[in-house]
């Protein structure tokens, strides 16, 4: 049978509740993540915040709304960003994908505190938080990458270190939400990469590059060929044929 469209009633819930919203966006976005308060959002739109209440029950609850849109419009940036030339190379989709969580930085600096400043205790993203899900679809675009990378062979998986270094063990919890069996090896130049990409987002959104440099961007633009020539590098390094970097999609 198929699905009842949703009621007036139903309809009417939903629409206020993307208001509230948008104004709790609008909020973060004006003040910052202080500014994420039920009072103050019901004060945007005209409500009371008993009346609020109705829609988000507590401000966990709002701030986990809040962070999962947030990380669902970021994930849709660089999803757009990924694929705007489905033939292109791998590496350069990465690379695309890298620009577009620069400039959606930049843009959006007080969300971007929230979602990986993490100021506030209610903005977690652990499994047993609404905004997991979300979060994760973000992270599948760089680590999704990465897998096709390592699947066109440039990031060949290469023997682990003897003896294995301990903590490489934590990363067993990342492979089993993968699809394919990735290396630890693999996995660990993933989190190096990530690492390095988010440092120097962070540093630029954060403004604690502003001592040295005007203009980041060429610097970022350094630290990504870098990156980039990790996997060159390593494709590079093996004996096999000659595949290029983009060759898995």
């Amino acid at each position: 049978m198929p699905d009842q469209p949703p009621t007036r009633r139903e309809r009417q819930r939903a629409q206020t509740a993307a208001e509230i919203l948008q104004a709790a966006r609008r909020l973060l976005a004006a003040d910052g993540p202080a500014a994420l308060t039920l009072r103050a959002t019901a004060r945007e739109v005209g409500m009371t915040a008993p009346g609020v209440c109705r829609y988000f029950p507590d401000h966990r609850a709002l701030v986990q709304a809040v962070v999962g849109d947030l990380y669902l419009d970021l994930a849709a940036d660089l999803e757009a960003a990924r694929d705007a030339d489905p033939g292109a190379p791998t590496a350069e989709r990465f690379a695309a994908a890298a620009r577009a969580l620069r400039r959606w930085a930049l843009r959006h600096r007080a969300e971007f505190g929230l979602l990986f400043g993490k100021p506030l205790a209610d903005a977690g993203t652990t499994p047993a938080d609404p905004a997991h899900d979300p979060a994760w679809r973000f992270g599948q675009v760089f680590l999704g990458l990465m897998t096709d990378l390592w699947r066109a062979g440039a990031v060949p998986a290469q023997e682990p270190p003897q003896p294995e270094p301990a903590w490489w063990s934590q990363l067993d919890d990342l492979r089993e939400h993968l699809a394919d069996p990735v290396p630890q090896p693999v996995l660990h130049l993933f989190v190096q990469v990530w690492a390095r990409l988010y440092g120097l987002v962070a540093l630029e959104a954060f403004g604690q590059l502003e001592f040295a440099l005007a203009d980041p961007e060429p610097f970022f633009e350094e630290n990504l060929a870098q990156v980039l020539g990790l996997f060159r590098e390593r494709q590079d390094a093996r004996s096999a044929g000659p595949r290029s970097v983009g060759a898995g999609r």
